[in-house]
């Protein structure tokens, strides 16, 4: 199954995550992204969708304003290794 829009969202997070995008822009653009493509991640695969939002929206950059910088990224990094984790496995 394809998922581009899952896709689209958790590369766009390993480029925050890897430098390539700033924290201004991925807390801004993640959210609208996200927003955008919902209705189509849904339809791809409709737990990935929701895991991406709750890990990566509720308890990733809903975050930023009480966090530093550093500990943003650190958050991020957690969160989407634990998504990863949970695809490897099979859980999707």
């Amino acid at each position: 199954m394809k998922i581009p829009n899952i896709n689209y969202m958790m590369e766009m997070t390993k480029s925050y995550l890897n430098g390539e995008m700033d924290i201004i822009d991925y807390t801004l653009d993640f959210p609208y992204e996200l927003k955008e493509r919902y209705e189509k991640m849904v339809r791809e695969n409709h737990e990935y969708a929701d895991l991406i939002y709750d890990c990566l929206i509720e308890e990733g950059t809903n975050q930023s304003s009480n966090l530093s910088d550093s500990q943003f990224k650190k958050l991020i990094r957690k969160q989407y290794k634990y998504i990863k984790g949970v695809v490897e496995d099979g859980f999707l």
